[in-house]
């Protein structure tokens, strides 16, 4: 009898190791909380985004200005490795789910390359369609070694690469979330992300999204950081600006066809030439993208302009005087006072404005005040803009 209650004992005590060691095993898998203990990363210009991360180090991503005029918002997930297997998610809340530090990465506009060019991960990237239109020199160098594949076009891309590629995460550029490329990827578990730092409509605000992809590596320390020092210089070369008491005239864009194209006053080309103090002639209308103009319309104003900046792709004064006689009217044209980007290319013919500026908004703003106020930067060489031939 003694024998059977020490054999029952120990038959208890097994079973309640064994169901505590299972219970134990069960609660390491949890949902993470997002409550009390998530902290926002500081956005100071930017409107399109934000980052809320986890004590326990999941990071959500929201964007909700993927596009203009968006009425979708999506969410993403962005979970560390190391804790991947032992948390739950409610994944029908999430439009991706990513594990950091991601090992590949596919992105699709040429904004994105100075980002992971700053923070010293482009060699994380395996993919990219219509590569022709890369500036960056180590990204060139990267595509001739043949490590970034060239992934057809951004209106076609080429989904069956893509997914022989199957990187960690794709960042789309996208113009109405009807892209059947991305639902196509996002179908072979390779999770995509909208970006959408081109609907900005700030210099700072474009820049500041260089904290979209640090969590992506897991380095928004190293984000901020660079982001501090781009804003620092900018806010400072706009101060400088304002020592001046005489502002310059400025025209803008040129004819496409019958329409001439310029910028609207609420844009981010707008808003440089106002932080350059420069009087921007169109600078009292409210569009945030582009006005569309006649000609005579803009040789009403902008015939006395003083400057003229970003005529379209012209890049002599040979080429805009055998494309249309009446930019001969303007005063800025007379003067020779006309400064382009488009002959500013990478190796490969990508224009590097195009690339780079939205990154680096304190170069652009560094070459107009040059450009309008000489005085103030006496020693600067012009990075993006360059006088027309």
């Amino acid at each position: 009898m003694t024998e059977y209650k020490n054999s029952e004992l120990k038959r208890i005590i097994f079973l309640a190791l064994l169901l505590s060691i299972i219970g134990c095993k069960n609660k390491q898998k949890t949902d993470i909380p997002l409550a009390a203990d998530t902290i926002k990363t500081s956005l100071t210009y930017a409107k399109g985004f934000s980052i809320e991360k986890s004590n326990t180090g999941l990071t959500i991503l929201k964007i909700s200005s993927p596009w203009p005029d968006a009425k979708t918002e999506f969410t993403y997930a962005l979970v560390p490795k190391d804790k991947m297997s032992a948390i739950s998610l409610n994944r029908d809340a999430y439009d991706a789910i990513v594990e950091v530090p991601v090992n590949t990465i596919v992105v699709t506009s040429t904004t994105h390359i100075p980002a992971l060019e700053s923070l010293g991960v482009l060699d994380h990237l395996v993919g990219f369609p219509d590569t022709d239109y890369i500036s960056s020199k180590n990204a060139r160098r990267r595509i001739t070694e043949g490590k970034i594949k060239d992934l057809g076009n951004s209106e076609a891309l080429n989904t069956e690469m893509v997914i022989e590629l199957h990187p960690d995460v794709v960042i789309g550029f996208g113009m109405g979330g009807q892209d059947k490329a991305y639902k196509t990827i996002q179908l072979s578990n390779i999770p995509v992300i909208y970006n959408g730092d081109w609907t900005e409509e700030t210099p700072l605000g474009k820049a500041e999204w260089i904290k979209f992809f640090a969590p992506f590596f897991q380095l928004e320390n190293k984000g901020d950081e660079l982001f501090k020092e781009i804003e620092s210089a900018y806010l400072s070369a706009k101060t400088l600006a304002q020592k001046v008491t005489t502002k310059p005239t400025v025209l803008s864009g040129a004819l496409y066809k019958d329409v001439w194209y310029l910028p609207g006053g609420k844009s981010w080309a707008a808003t440089f030439l106002d932080d350059a103090n420069a009087t921007y002639l169109w600078r009292n209308t409210q569009e945030t993208g582009s006005l569309s103009l006649s000609i005579e319309s803009v040789l009403d104003i902008g015939r006395q302009a003083d400057f003229w900046v970003s005529p379209s792709q012209f890049t002599s004064y040979l080429q805009m005087e055998e494309a249309n006689r009446h930019y001969l009217q303007f005063k800025a044209f007379k003067n020779k006072k006309i400064y382009t980007f488009a002959s500013t290319k990478g190796e490969s013919g990508g224009l590097l404005y195009y690339e780079l500026a939205p990154q680096r908004p304190d170069l652009v703003l560094k070459d107009l005040i040059y450009i309008f106020h000489p005085e103030l930067l006496p020693d600067h060489h012009l990075f993006f803009f360059k006088p027309l031939e």
